[in-house]
């Protein structure tokens, strides 16, 4: 197999993996992700949301729209340029996005002890530096 072959295989067995695992959550798949963004790099503005997401800035105002509205985000405003709002995980969204993370991480813990062996996965540990080593790399780019 080349390299691209192993790309695209790698590609389709991930999106695949990370679509199961998220079958569990409780709230739409965008408005994890937001509460996810700005609880990794937050405070962020709605247009760093839309632009980390790979969206459009009306498809993260309406995410961010109903996460404010749930009391899952806080809005202030922003230190330097009064036009903008920052946007902070509320102790609700936190709580509420560490319980999602719970979930996928319950959902994939359980898939990892039925299915792999124990040397299966020793393998599989040692793969995950090599995944965020490509991680990092693909960002670079």
């Amino acid at each position: 197999m080349d390299d691209n072959q192993l790309a695209e295989e790698l590609r389709l067995v991930i999106g695949r993996l990370v679509r199961t695992v998220r079958a569990v959550d409780t709230m739409p798949s965008g408005e994890a992700t937001v509460l996810g963004y700005v609880d990794r790099d937050g405070p962020l503005t709605t247009a760093d949301v839309a632009h980390q997401w790979g969206v459009s800035h009306q498809s993260a105002a309406r995410a961010v729209k109903d996460l404010l509205g749930q009391g899952l985000l806080h809005a202030e405003a922003h230190p330097s340029d009064g036009r903008k709002l920052l946007l902070r995980l509320t102790p609700e969204g936190s709580d509420r996005l560490a319980e999602e993370r719970r979930r996928r991480a319950d959902r994939l813990g359980t898939a990892i002890t039925e299915a792999l062996a124990p040397d299966e996965r020793e393998a599989l540990a040692k793969a995950l530096s090599l995944l965020s080593r490509l991680d990092a790399h693909v960002k670079v780019k």
